[in-house]
């Protein structure tokens, strides 16, 4: 997976990362945004646009914030995936 969005995201959702995403990978669950890893192209257009900064390269998600990697793989597999953000 190349890009993550991480905690800061939860409840913020600003979309500023939607608006430049030339490959529109990033959808939107109920409490925060998510990159589908099978469509991402590894740009990094999104990273900079945060406000909040939470989307960081795979192998430089902090720490404490390491469980985001796999709940963002696991949540486009669940049985209610995130849908295309609302502009």
């Amino acid at each position: 997976m190349p890009y993550v969005i991480t905690e800061p995201c939860i409840n913020t959702k600003d979309r500023a990362c939607v608006d430049v995403c030339p490959v529109d990978c990033i959808y939107e669950g109920p409490e925060q945004l998510y990159i589908n890893p099978d469509e991402c192209i590894d740009c990094g257009a999104c990273e900079p646009e945060c406000p909040v900064t939470a989307i960081f390269p795979e192998e430089d998600v902090p720490a404490a914030m390491r469980s985001y990697i796999q709940l963002n793989r696991d949540v486009f597999s669940s049985p209610n995936p995130p849908g295309r953000p609302q502009r």
